[in-house]
């Protein structure tokens, strides 16, 4: 019995940390996709040296 409560305790923890896992991944992919899409959009605006066009 007492491996049964050490295997209920530990799928606990494994399940958790996958959570933490997951949920870390997510909040980064978006936070650099709202980045990508700022930067696309501010670099539209305020164009570079390198994308001026000449009239």
């Amino acid at each position: 019995m007492a491996t049964l409560a050490f295997m209920l305790a530990a799928n606990n923890i494994w399940h958790w940390w996958i959570g933490v896992l997951l949920t870390f991944g997510a909040v980064l992919v978006t936070v650099v996709l709202v980045a990508a899409y700022l930067k696309s959009v501010t670099s539209q605006h305020y164009p570079g040296k390198r994308q001026r066009r000449e009239d």
